[in-house]
């Protein structure tokens, strides 16, 4: 049964699917609006029908099924409709003039049209499109960053990654406070200032209180001049309450990839484990907001599922996310699947190829413009230089997916996560970043200073953000060049400083930016910021 509702973006079409269960909650363990509920929850679940509703809690009616579908047949009805897709383009360059009144302006159904176009002139209209937009909210810095795997014990079954609980052959690690030390201080010593620490979920080895533990543990290390300013947690869908104890740890963002929001799929995918419950794993972010935690970091695993549902499944989350808080996902991730033990990428047969995957990051720019957007290590260095261009604003360097490998002289494999692509130094990668006319940025400022959620958000789609980042980015690199670069990457580096201070239009940050920048290299200061 289908029925036409108005919205924020007019009339749109919605479909009605069978829900299995309803709940009362979000907070606690009652499992989400539509995931499985406790034992007596159960005895009030009941059978019900639901319609696409952005602004909705529950999981089965803000990424309906029904309606991707019909947003794919949508899109199919109309790829070659060259007008209707300029049309849309235009639509979008209001994104070229960040505003408050605006965040995305185009919907998940007209970017899946333009998806599925393959008209070779619209195709390329649309990575211009997304170079220039990625340049009106982001300028041309780039944000580092390591991630940090603290332990591999996991009592879920997913079928693309090595930790499943039913892979014998990969040894169970979990580091100590000690251990963490010292990988922080690795890490530190590289130039690194922010970290995403991983875990797998496994309620015995790695509860709520070893995550928090572990981030008290790193925030409190100061080894020379090294400090890791900020802290981003990736671990699995969790508690309201338990939510809340990670923001006042001092959370970052909270990442969690949806991996696929294809619902039969996604059960498919993982047989086994709590991360089975589709819905308790797909209402997380409303689950994490609702705990206090305002910046929160989407993705799937591109390759589990077809790609065209899963983009539109993941513009959706977004639009939720706006609907339902007023605030989108401070950040959208893009891996593809990879190589691990135990994992072969060919037994997934939705592989994409780097001409579609490049042009699913430019219309992710397009659609959902002031998000940051990340590819990690899993992806080589061409295929990173040309994400830069289409709207990647943060990457990875120098990562070492293994638990415990930044302490080890030769990257190990034993534990990996997936297989690193992009095996370069820190050091080369910020040279490369220059070589490209990339600011490379370690700036935390933002997050230290109070701008997140919807205050972060009213700066980004206002387009202030670029007083603040650009000369923060300035300073926080010459951090790096001070402490940590080599004399090639320092000399390339000062002297993008240089060019780059002369870009700062207001006359007395400039000053000031000079004036810290020169402090910082006398060893006289640092750690300023606007």
């Amino acid at each position: 049964m289908r029925m036409f509702f108005g919205g924020r973006r007019g009339l749109v079409r919605g479909t009605f699917t069978k829900c299995k269960y309803v709940a009362s909650a979000i907070a606690g363990r009652a499992r989400g609006l539509c995931g499985a509920p406790n034992e007596d929850k159960a005895k009030e679940a009941f059978m019900t029908e639901y319609r696409y509703d952005p602004k909705s809690l529950c999981a089965d009616e803000f990424i309906n099924d029904g309606e991707i579908l019909d947003s794919l047949a949508y899109a199919d009805a109309h790829k070659n409709d060259v007008a209707l897709c300029r049309r849309i383009l235009d639509k979008a360059r209001a994104n070229l003039h960040p505003s408050a009144d605006h965040g995305a302006v185009i919907s998940h159904r007209e970017a899946s049209v333009l998806l599925a176009c393959d008209d070779p002139q619209i195709n390329q209209e649309i990575k211009e499109l997304a170079r220039q937009i990625k340049l009106a909210y982001y300028g041309n810095r780039i944000v580092l960053f390591a991630p940090l795997y603290l332990s591999n014990y996991c009592v879920n079954g997913c079928l693309y990654c090595p930790y499943h609980a039913r892979n014998r052959a990969i040894p169970r690690k979990k580091l100590t406070q000690e251990e963490i030390r010292a990988e922080v201080i690795a890490l530190q010593d590289m130039g690194h200032k922010r970290l995403a620490i991983e875990a797998g979920e496994d309620p015995k080895h790695n509860p709520i209180e070893y995550i928090l533990e572990s981030m008290e543990t790193i925030y409190s290390i100061k080894h020379r001049n090294g400090a890791i300013r900020r802290v981003n947690v990736n671990i699995a869908a969790t508690t309201v309450e338990e939510y809340r104890m990670l923001k006042e740890a001092e959370i970052g963002t909270y990442i969690l990839f949806q991996e696929t929001y294809n619902k039969k799929g996604y059960q498919e995918l993982h047989p086994t484990g709590p991360k089975r419950d589709y819905n308790w794993h797909t209402e997380a972010m409303d689950r994490a907001m609702k705990g206090g935690i305002d910046d929160v970091g989407l993705g799937v695993l591109f390759g589990l599922q077809g790609y065209r549902y899963e983009f539109a499944g993941l513009i959706m989350h977004a639009e939720h996310l706006e609907a339902v808080h007023g605030v989108g996902p401070h950040t959208i991730s893009v891996p593809r699947v990879k190589p691990a033990m135990d994992i072969d990428p060919n037994t997934f047969d939705n592989g994409i190829p780097d001409e579609v995957f490049e042009k699913i990051i430019a219309l992710i720019r397009i659609t959902v413009p002031y998000t940051g957007m990340i590819i990690s290590t899993r992806e080589g260095q061409q295929v990173r230089e040309h994400a830069l261009q289409y709207g990647v604003s943060q990457i990875s360097g120098g990562s070492r997916t293994s638990v415990g490998g930044y302490n080890e002289p030769v990257r190990p494999h034993d534990t990996e996560q997936f297989d690193v692509s992009d095996q370069r130094t820190l050091d080369e990668v910020i040279s490369w970043l220059m070589d490209n006319d990339h600011i490379p940025s370690f700036c935390t400022a933002c997050y230290r200073a109070g701008r997140t959620g919807d205050r972060f958000m009213s700066f980004c789609k206002n387009g202030q953000i670029l007083n603040y980042c650009h000369p923060n980015a300035l300073m926080t690199l010459t951090e790096y060049l001070a402490d940590y670069a080599t004399p090639a990457t320092k000399e390339k580096g000062l002297a993008m400083v240089k060019r780059e201070l002369l870009k700062i239009p207001n006359e007395r940050t400039r000053a000031l930016t000079e004036q810290h920048v020169g402090e910082i290299l006398a060893g006289t200061g640092n750690d300023f910021r606007f």
